[in-house]
């Protein structure tokens, strides 16, 4: 196995670190693990295309249901908070479970775990009628989710091949149309009953046996995919704190973390400001579906330039403003300019497959980018969860509407600033070595 460059001299452009000497040669020629068979490239896209559909809709489609679920299971506003709050929790605290698991299960296997978890508890979730038993067992199907989060992208490092880059294009812009999707349909599919809400959340989680079969397909093709150490790459394999000595990982951390605190409270509050703005549930939905439907367009359009752009650190700032701009847009004017506002945070939402993309665009070995999935992921989605759960500890405590959206105002220039360390040229790997 070749061994890794010690260093990568920084430039404005990305790809420099992908055609220095050494890089990337180890997942090249690790297409197939040892022990395993070549998967048949149909299967590759099917397998990343199902499973990333299938890893928003459980947390996206309860937004839009929020009131009537919380109405249903005599739920207050600090409950609706704290339930808008756990995809964050779950996907940061299932997540760091995510590499230590799949060291034993492999890649594979634990996406099959994944998906298992999703649709059992998903499914019981919605036959409970209080929400002392709703948040466990939303926690449980969440869990799902979040390690398929962590995961895929190691798994797309490992057998993506060439095709890499085309890989965590379908996988982010598919992810982005499963929080569309969700966000949509949420509503017309429930029944116009106290209860509809139910069935809406079943049709989000019963899909999700379809990649779980495929993952066992693969399972049984290429066996245990989870990659070996680097043999002069970091040293320590399980050093998750060393990861913490790259800046690179910390501003990605950080980036993922504001993103993901937005988009989350996105999902769960805005159709409440939309109602106080006098929109309906339906026009809310739509609304909030066009500010997850340029996700897609984030995960089609990213990937391709961050491999090529000299500019992506201006891109990243940009994205901050649009974000600040939407909220302070909602303040001023929520229903006279309610498209234009959900417009302008759905390309601030473009930060997140900027961050997907930048995980495996700024590590070299396959076993550094799972690792620096397994932390930007789930220590992001914690700290995350604060932004949700704010929101709704304000809205109970003050009722303001006004107060919030001038805190997420300020989010989304922070978020710009950050975006502009954390899209910086430099290969993790080179950082860990040059901290040793």
């Amino acid at each position: 196995m070749p061994s890794v460059t010690p260093s990568v001299p920084p430039t404005d452009h990305p790809r420099s670190a992908r055609t220095t000497p050494g890089v990337d040669t180890a997942s090249r020629s690790r297409a197939t693990p040892r022990g395993g068979r070549a998967l048949p490239p149909l299967l590759i896209v099917l397998v990343v295309a199902s499973l990333a559909i299938m890893l928003r809709p459980a947390a996206a489609a309860v937004g839009p249901l929020l009131e009537p679920l919380t109405t249903s299971l005599g739920a207050s506003d600090l409950s609706a908070g704290a339930l808008t709050a756990l995809p964050c929790l779950v996907f940061g605290l299932a997540g760091l479970t995510a590499v230590p698991l799949a060291r034993r299960t492999g890649l594979t296997g634990a996406l099959v775990l994944a998906m298992l978890l999703l649709v059992v508890a998903g499914s019981v979730r919605t036959r409970v009628g209080d929400m002392g038993l709703f948040l466990p067992l939303s926690a449980l199907a969440l869990a799902g989710p979040a390690l398929g989060n962590v995961v895929l992208p190691a798994w797309i490092k490992v057998h993506g091949g060439r095709h890499r880059v085309a890989l965590m294009t379908l996988y982010s812009s598919v992810l982005s149309a499963g929080a569309f999707l969700a966000s949509l349909l949420a509503v017309p599919l429930a029944p116009d009953t106290p209860e509809g809400w139910r069935l809406s959340l079943l049709w989000w989680v019963l899909p999700a046996v379809v990649p779980m079969l495929l993952a066992v397909v693969v399972l049984r093709r290429a066996g245990h995919d989870f990659p070996p150490a680097e043999p002069r790459a970091v040293g320590r394999t399980d050093g998750r704190r060393t990861l913490l000595r790259a800046p690179t990982a910390v501003a990605l951390t950080a980036l993922f973390a504001l993103q993901s605190g937005n988009a989350y409270t996105q999902f769960g509050w805005l159709p409440r400001l939309y109602a106080d703005a006098g929109i309906g549930p339906a026009a809310s939905g739509a609304l909030l579906a066009v500010v997850a439907g340029l996700g897609i367009v984030g995960g089609l359009v990213m990937p391709v330039v961050i491999d090529r752009s000299r500019h992506l650190r201006a891109l990243c700032g940009l994205f901050g403003l649009l974000t600040a701009g939407g909220y302070v847009g909602l303040l001023l004017a929520p229903h006279a300019g309610a498209l234009l506002w959900a417009v302008m945070l759905g390309l601030g939402g473009f930060t997140f497959p900027t961050v997907l993309a930048l995980i495996p665009a700024r590590s070299r070995s396959a076993e550094i980018t799972a690792r620096l999935s397994g932390m930007v992921q789930p220590l992001g989605y914690i700290v995350a969860a604060l932004m949700p759960l704010g929101a709704g500890a304000v809205l109970a405590a003050t009722g303001s509407t006004t107060l919030v959206l001038g805190l997420l105002a300020g989010s989304g220039l922070l978020l710009g600033l950050v975006g502009l360390r954390a899209a910086a040229p430099v290969v993790v790997d080179d950082e860990l070595a040059q901290a040793r």
